[in-house]
């Protein structure tokens, strides 16, 4: 088993691998990437036969976008992440009727919004999320990201860390806790 620093260079590997064209650097990608890719479609567009078909999609377009990928600019699930979600969004856009408005949150919360002014104090809100981490240590932050960025569940990150499970749950409450206490006193 890789630690997340092992398994971070590893896909970095295979990204790069699949930029030349290497169909195995791409099969192992695949293996190493798809479920976590597949849960998140899942959660976006609440359909399963749609997110296998996204998933597919998004496979395609990491073949043919390989080389754009920078790892100095994200991390490998950060942008196989932001590939999925991106397609997925897409899927859930093509399927709302074009000439009827929709109440569905769950879009609108994806698809965000067109005032300027809520996109502006949900900038200042990220702004203030991304102080409020930095407080965390980089243990807690670490769990964090993995946890809510990357769509870890706390059995997953028991064994991808070698850790109980009860001591992981112990420190991601601890660091919302935090997190809570940050964003709520400007602390």
């Amino acid at each position: 088993m890789l630690d997340a620093t092992q398994r971070h260079q590893y896909l970095i590997d295979q990204l790069h691998g699949c930029a030349q064209g290497d169909s195995r650097a791409f099969e192992r990608l695949y293996r190493a990437s798809c479920t976590h890719l597949y849960a998140q479609l899942l959660r976006i567009v609440r359909d399963e036969g749609a997110a296998q078909d996204c998933l597919q999609h998004v496979f395609i377009r990491i073949w043919h976008a390989a080389d754009q990928y920078d790892a100095t600019r994200a991390k490998p699930m950060t942008w196989l992440s932001t590939l999925a979600r991106n397609i997925g969004i897409d899927w859930l856009r093509r399927q709302k009727p074009q000439d009827a408005t929709t109440d569905e949150p769950l879009l609108a919360t994806l698809l965000g919004t067109d005032d300027p002014e809520d996109d502006s104090i949900s900038y200042q809100q990220n702004g203030k999320l991304k102080d409020c981490l930095d407080t965390l240590s980089r243990h807690q932050r670490q769990l964090m990201e993995m946890a809510y960025f990357q769509g870890m569940t706390h059995s997953e990150l028991a064994h991808s860390l070698s850790q109980p499970l009860g001591s992981v749950k112990s420190w991601i409450r601890r660091g919302l806790e935090r997190l809570k206490t940050c964003l709520t006193n400007g602390i």
